[in-house]
């Protein structure tokens, strides 16, 4: 099956694809090599369901669908098989995004006594990034005088301009002294970048210390910046750019969380 991998990491490659969703793509379909019955290179449609439902009771709807595209991707561009894979895509869950309000998000910040770890959590939330986004930023992706940082190639292989908070503007230019423009700004002590696992721990370790009992994770720093900026009367427009969000519709989810109308009613219970 090896190959086949070989093939599949080619033509990704050559459709410049992110190493993250080359890694993906790999990891599922060498799990879906591997439940073939037979040889993957004839289309058994019984068998993708078979294999698909059997994620489904294990996995997100999100996660059933980047099985089902790496699985048509693989018989589609690199086999070239010209049959369809007609299944449709697991159907989205309707959870609402964890949102910290303000004060938490502050607490949290407010928790951590480390310089850096602070910084790091105080710029993700100001700007709206993912972990993987925070740890991969280097000194000359930001421009404190016009305070914006340019992330490059995000998910979806996209670059965007986002936010700096000018709160924190001298203290990140703390952290530019003395170093080369191609070092990462939150760089490990050993050398390099911080791992997104640290990062998340990081902010797990604030969250904890906070005293916030909220199912929040890392990612709720970016959900709470579209929440709030929402709140300040931002249009939907721009705040779907500073995410990077190719499809409106994603970022309109934080207008069901910041619902002003909803939030007026009064409940009856008297």
């Amino acid at each position: 099956m090896n190959k086949y991998l070989e093939l599949l990491e080619k033509e990704l490659r050559l459709r410049n694809y992110s190493p993250r969703t080359i890694k993906s793509y790999e990891q599922c379909l060498a799990d879906f090599f591997a439940y073939l019955k037979t040889g993957p290179d004839i289309i058994d449609i019984n068998q993708i369901k078979e294999y698909l439902l059997n994620k489904q009771s294990t996995m997100s709807p999100q996660t059933v669908n980047l099985y089902l595209n790496a699985i048509k991707f693989f018989y589609r561009d690199v086999l070239k098989n010209p049959q369809k894979i007609d299944l449709k895509f697991a159907k989205r869950t309707n959870k609402l995004p964890v949102v910290l309000s303000r004060s938490e998000i502050n607490r949290v910040i407010d928790c951590l006594k480390n310089t850096k770890h602070r910084l790091l959590i105080a710029l993700s939330y100001g700007a709206g990034l993912r972990v993987s986004e925070t740890v991969n930023l280097k000194i000359k992706d930001i421009s404190l005088e016009e305070l914006t940082i340019h992330i490059k190639q995000a998910k979806g292989n996209k670059d965007r301009i986002t936010i700096i908070p000018e709160k924190i503007k001298s203290e990140i230019a703390g952290l530019f002294a003395g170093r080369d423009n191609n070092d990462y700004l939150f760089a490990s002590e050993r050398g390099g970048k911080l791992t997104t696992r640290t990062a998340q721990k990081i902010f797990e370790n604030g969250l904890k210390k906070a005293g916030i009992n909220k199912e929040a994770t890392f990612h709720s720093l970016r959900h709470s910046f579209a929440t709030h900026l929402l709140e300040n009367g931002v249009d939907v427009r721009y705040v779907q750019e500073l995410l990077g969000h190719q499809n409106i519709r994603t970022t309109q989810i934080y207008t069901k969380v910041t619902n002003p109308i909803l939030k007026r009613i009064t409940s009856p219970l008297r």
